[in-house]
């Protein structure tokens, strides 16, 4: 979970949940174009411009996406001016309506969002509940 500095107590949960959505969105699209850019040059796989198509498709979800959070970031007067990451997590210094905040997100709680929403980007949300059950009531793993 994120925590949230005390001057940030002018900041309403939307606000938070805009700039919790713009550090989300700028790290999954850079991890999609990076896997996109690895798929291509790896030489592992026999059709790599399909798993490319696939992975472009996401990138080009989360690129419409942040460019609505970032429209909203602005009407709404909220600057992120910084972005850090280290291995506690990300961290994230902007100012709402001229007030200084802060967000930190550690990266247990960044990994397991940004997993969820890549799913959903690349159409694979319903799969994972599914995939789940199927593994948890058959212990015995499956040949590929």
């Amino acid at each position: 979970m994120a925590t949230i500095a005390k001057r940030n107590r002018e900041a309403t949960q939307e606000e938070l949940s805009l700039v919790r959505s713009y550090l989300l969105l700028t790290f999954i699209h850079k991890v999609f174009e990076r896997d996109c850019r690895a798929i291509g040059k790896s030489g592992l796989f026999k059709m790599p411009q399909l798993y490319m198509e696939l992975v472009s498709i996401g990138a080009k979800k989360t690129a419409l996406m942040l460019q609505e959070v970032k429209r909203e970031l602005e009407s709404q007067n909220i600057i992120v001016s910084t972005i850090r990451q280290d291995q506690k997590g990300v961290e994230a210094q902007f100012k709402c309506r001229g007030i200084a905040g802060e967000m930190h997100i550690q990266w247990p709680s960044f990994r397991r969002e940004m997993t969820l929403r890549m799913r959903a980007y690349l159409g694979l949300a319903g799969e994972f509940s599914i995939h789940a059950r199927e593994e948890s009531s058959n212990p015995v793993a499956c040949p590929v």
